[in-house]
């Protein structure tokens, strides 16, 4: 496949998948990697991922799960022509498609009870006054720009099957404004679990799960913890990243 400029080609590790990336927009991160491990999905499900980005997470639950079909939502045109050559790359094409439109508009897009399982790695940060280029694409990823956590989890219930699962990876400052949503928007919160970079340290990110129109049961996990020492993985880490055992002797990171 041939490169446009600052675009690169990285392995993610899983499948023999790879994926595009352009250092000069936006690059996934590990909250996208966690994401994708902790959604659970049954064989034949149909998945939506909801500000797909780059496509890294339907085509890690595409090599993890058996799942029966993913869509990749995206609203930015570059973002989104960018998640379909990595598609292509990978040879997924009647596994994932990519669409181009405002997840705002899902369920117009899609219509109402329409998928199994919806997940999302949504902009955490509200406050965008003072912003540079408010169009820029990591503006767009990490500030509440172009969507809220209501429109989010509003689609997300509108297009979710009875029965159906939400995934979420978010910050834990705002845990109680998504579960105060989820529930408002008879999506359940049914399992939680917090990662921390170090054992002593604050959790930073908060995997969430919820069930449309499930009973009131939560369940919370032991924590995930991302580093043993400075610059060193823990071992859940790196079986999550599918790391072999030479890779962790290497020194190697995965990336994040």
């Amino acid at each position: 496949m041939e490169l446009r400029e600052n675009e690169r080609i990285d392995d993610l590790q899983c499948g023999g998948y790879r994926i595009l990336q352009n250092t000069k927009k936006f690059c996934f991160g590990m909250d996208a990697v966690l994401l994708s491990d902790f959604a659970k999905v049954r064989p034949g499900a149909r998945v939506l991922d909801l500000g797909t980005g780059t496509g890294v997470i339907p085509i890690l639950m595409a090599a993890k799960t058996q799942a029966g079909h993913f869509t990749g939502l995206e609203i930015q045109a570059e973002m989104a022509k960018m998640a379909r050559r990595s598609v292509a790359l990978n040879g997924l094409e009647q596994k994932i498609d990519i669409v181009e439109a405002d997840l705002k508009e899902a369920s117009k897009q899609f219509g109402g009870a329409s998928f199994d399982v919806v997940t999302c790695n949504p902009p955490y940060m509200e406050n965008c006054h003072g912003l540079k280029n408010p169009e820029d694409a990591k503006a767009i990823a990490r500030h509440e720009v172009l969507c809220r956590l209501e429109d989010i989890v509003r689609e997300s219930s509108a297009v979710l099957k009875s029965g159906g699962h939400f995934y979420m990876v978010y910050r834990p400052r705002r845990l109680a404004e998504a579960i105060r949503l989820m529930t408002g928007y008879r999506i359940e919160p049914k399992r939680m679990r917090l990662v921390h970079p170090y054992a002593q340290s604050e959790a930073n990110m908060v995997l969430i799960e919820g069930s449309r129109g499930g009973g009131r049961q939560l369940r919370v996990e032991r924590p995930l913890i991302v580093y043993r020492e400075p610059g060193v993985y823990t071992e859940e880490i790196y079986e999550i990243y599918a790391w072999k055992q030479e890779t962790k002797e290497s020194g190697r990171r995965p990336k994040s």
